[in-house]
């Protein structure tokens, strides 16, 4: 009567359980490099995964496939003034982007600076921003309470204003900002809509930390009538591909309006998104490496695998001789120290899960990111533990069905 496989093989499991327990230190000391490898994987892609998903967060939130014209610097008798050292970027060539270049699709002229705001008792510094309406769907900004001011606004220089959120509570408090006013200087504001949260910058800037005007009405409320001039020109073209034939375009442009020749620029064209990607490509990149560097680590487990199972194989020669010859097939003899390597490498694979769930919570908690583990990752390193078990104890399994029993037995 041939054995039923599903009895064959708990017989197979159980009796490599109670082999791995007769030798507990030096089976949990090979689990442990086991533990140890899927860890560091299991961390790496974790924390790779969590890098990659706030890059692209920053990179959502930057603008939409955005055009940074900036004013720049020029050599003046081997001096250069450095960014927005000139006073020659103006809302003419705002408008001449928007008229002229086909790829751009939203554009908005800005100046900006620092002020000192004042409501009620509180005071507060932060940056402001004099833009257009255009500049909220530029840069991705949302409403969190009231409304945008509009294209009105920006034609009648109206003494209105965003305020960011950072700003809202520094200012306000617990109050609601929307219809308050607060005073720069002599000048009053009121504020019609609060911006919704956006965080911190790519550069570590936070963002909330704003107020926005109207254009024109920064440039003759804060800035001064006699100050013409813009810092920067945001714009974005009609898709990413077209972001770069577009700065070549603007380049051309303004250069051309400034009457400039190419390598005497006193304007700066930015591409924010590129250094993004490129931190985003650089740390898939890094990770790989030490995704590589962990999978080095399991393989180091996997002949501490091997050489702990040749071991095992040679202390328990008489018990596979004996085996051999009362009947015992080669493949059951394989079998059973193939299951044995596999499942002291599974169990260093659940192991190395449990302290790489422990790991990321605290790495997360000092990096003050969001890590989470990816179920693919999980399900990656225990295949790949496994695999080492398997590839690392075959040869000693194959060792042990192969022994002549006979000799085996007369000589022990």
């Amino acid at each position: 009567m041939r054995a039923r496989p599903h009895l064959v093989a708990g017989l197979l499991w159980g009796e490599a359980v109670r082999a791995l327990l007769r030798q507990k230190a030096r089976s949990a000391l090979t689990a442990l490099s086991i533990t140890l490898g899927v860890a560091v994987v299991v961390w790496v892609v974790a924390i790779g995964a969590a890098g990659a998903a706030r890059a692209e967060e920053q990179l959502q939130s930057l603008g939409d496939n955005l055009v940074w014209v900036e004013a720049g610097s020029r050599n003046i008798a081997g001096l250069r003034t450095g960014s927005h050292g000139t006073t020659s970027l103006t809302p003419d060539d705002a408008r001449a982007i928007r008229d002229e270049i086909p790829l751009i699709h939203r554009m908005s002229p800005q100046i900006d600076g620092t002020v000192l705001a004042i409501a009620g008792g509180r005071n507060w510094t932060t940056r402001y921003r004099g833009v257009t309406p255009e500049y909220l769907d530029i840069r991705r900004w949302t409403i969190a309470e009231g409304a945008a001011f509009t294209e009105r606004d920006v034609e009648t220089a109206a003494p209105v204003c965003l305020i960011g959120q950072r700003a809202r509570r520094e200012l306000f408090g617990p109050e609601d900002a929307v219809g308050q006013d607060l005073r720069i200087g002599t000048q009053l504001f009121q504020v019609v809509g609060v911006l919704g949260a956006k965080g911190q910058s790519a550069s570590g800037q936070d963002q909330d930390d704003t107020i926005f005007f109207p254009q024109t009405t920064a440039q003759k409320a804060i800035r001064g009538k006699g100050f013409v001039w813009l810092d920067d020109i945001m714009c974005s073209a009609v898709s990413p591909e077209a972001v770069k034939p577009a700065a070549a375009q603007i380049s051309s442009l303004l250069r051309q309006r400034h009457n400039i020749s190419e390598g005497e620029d006193d304007f700066n064209i930015r591409h924010p998104e590129e250094l993004i990607n490129a931190q985003i490509e650089s740390a898939r990149t890094f990770a790989l490496l030490l995704v590589s560097i962990g999978s080095i680590s399991l393989l180091v487990g996997g002949i501490g695998i091997m050489n702990m199972m040749l071991a095992s194989v040679a202390e328990r020669s008489l018990e596979i001789g004996l085996r051999l010859a009362i009947g015992a097939t080669a493949w059951a003899v394989q079998g059973q120290f193939l299951v044995e390597a596999v499942l002291l490498s599974l169990a260093g694979g659940l192991l190395g899960v449990a302290v790489s769930v422990v790991g990321s919570m605290l790495l997360g908690h000092a990096l003050g990111w969001a890590v989470a583990i990816p179920a693919q990752a999980v399900l990656l390193a225990l295949g790949f533990s496994v695999a080492v078990g398997v590839f690392f104890g075959f040869y000693p399994a194959r060792r042990a069905s192969r022994m002549d029993p006979m000799v085996v037995l007369r000589k022990d």
